[in-house]
């Protein structure tokens, strides 16, 4: 299995309500923004990227990226978000046989994730990668074969849980672990939820700049 085979589908589309709402990967932190940190990241590893968000479009014109919807429901949480990135990944990108989904406001997520979850799994068989860390899963950063598709639409639409580890249940998964950032001495799977998360992430900026 090769990254130029994997797309990448940023899930940008959660309603921040702990930010007090809106699109909080596109707060100034500076001359950046969270999305564009992990777009940069995210476009050494695979294919291409598309970005899951639901409303207006436009707001993200600035990458350069195709922005797909939920298929299903309204805001129905990160399994919607996958199954948009799979059901583009069908329809427009034979190619691809896998869709790697990351959060959009977690910026400091490994730079070797896609090539370490690639390794994990088998190309014949329809494997999930699930990253880890400090023995906590992160089950929005994850490898979905794209043969899984339909499963997934079935199961979001008969009114299944629309938690990620209930679906993945249903398939063979592996879990693979990743330190902590050294760069940054913080989790990698670190995410920005609160406003005083920001005051982290700048923290974290400016150390790694000097």
């Amino acid at each position: 299995m090769t990254e130029d085979r994997m797309l990448g589908c940023v899930l940008a589309g959660g309603q921040s309500r702990r930010m007090g709402g809106g699109d909080k990967s596109l707060l100034d932190l500076g001359g950046t923004t969270m999305l564009a940190m992990v777009v940069d990241r995210l476009k050494h590893q695979v294919a291409d990227i598309v970005l899951n968000a639901n409303g207006d479009p436009q707001r993200f014109a600035r990458f350069g990226l195709p922005v797909v919807a939920d298929p299903v429901g309204d805001y129905a949480g990160p399994l919607a978000g996958v199954l948009a990135g799979l059901t583009y990944a069908a329809e427009n990108r034979p190619d691809i046989t896998h869709v790697v989904s990351v959060a959009g406001d977690t910026p400091f997520f490994p730079v070797g994730l896609v090539k370490r979850m690639c390794a994990s799994v088998p190309l014949s068989e329809p494997v999930i990668a699930l990253a880890s860390s400090s023995a906590k899963l992160h089950p929005v950063f994850a490898l979905w074969p794209v043969s899984l598709r339909q499963d997934l639409h079935d199961w979001l639409n008969t009114g299944q849980s629309g938690k990620v580890l209930a679906f993945v249940d249903r398939h063979d998964s592996v879990e693979v672990s990743f330190d902590i950032d050294p760069e940054t001495g913080l989790d990698p799977f670190f995410n920005a939820n609160k406003p005083e998360d920001l005051t982290t992430v700048r923290e974290a900026l400016s150390h790694s700049t000097t």
